[in-house]
C-alpha cells in the first residue's frame, strides 16, 4: 500500500527526472525553501529553475523512504536515492543523497534539506558553470 510519503517522493522524483519546475514547485508551500550544498538556501522556484538549467539528464534510483516527526512535532519525510546527474555538457556528476522534507499542515514541503558529500560533484559542477558553488563562494 502506497502511503502519502511514498506518493510525495514518487512525484518529487518524477519532477526531478523530467526537469519539471512546475511539478517540483507544486509540492512546496508558497514560501518553501530548499537548502542545497551547491546552490545554498533558495526559494523552491529559484532552486529548481537553476538546477534544471544546469541539468542535461537526471536518472534517479530510489533506495528508501522514511517518515516521522521532528523535534517540533512536524511531519518529516526523508528519502535516500542515487542521483545520476548529468551537467549541460553531458559530464557525469553522480551522487547518493538523502533529502529531508519538513511538511506543513497541508502536507506540502515547507523546507527541504539536501544532504550529500560534494567532494566529487563540486569540482565538476564548478568547472561546468564557471564559478564557485555556494559554499565555496561564501567560505572564508
Amino acid at each position: 500500500m502506497q502511503t502519502a510519503a511514498d506518493e510525495l517522493v514518487a512525484t518529487y522524483l518524477r519532477a526531478l527526472g523530467a526537469a519539471d519546475v512546475g511539478l517540483a514547485v507544486s509540492l512546496f508551500t508558497a514560501d518553501g525553501v530548499v537548502h542545497s550544498p551547491l546552490y545554498g538556501p533558495r526559494p523552491a522556484q529559484d532552486f529548481y529553475s537553476e538546477l534544471f538549467a544546469d541539468t542535461s539528464q537526471a536518472n534517479l534510483t530510489l533506495k528508501s523512504v522514511m517518515s516521522g516527526k521532528n523535534q517540533d512535532g512536524q511531519t518529516t519525510v526523508s528519502f535516500w536515492f542515487h542521483f545520476d546527474w548529468r551537467l549541460p555538457s553531458g559530464a557525469a556528476a553522480p551522487f547518493d543523497v538523502v533529502d529531508v522534507a519538513t511538511l506543513g499542515s497541508d502536507g506540502k514541503i515547507s523546507e527541504l534539506h539536501i544532504i550529500y558529500d560534494t567532494v566529487d560533484v563540486r569540482p565538476a559542477f564548478e568547472a561546468e558553470v564557471g564559478q564557485l558553488s555556494w559554499r565555496q563562494a561564501h567560505s572564508g
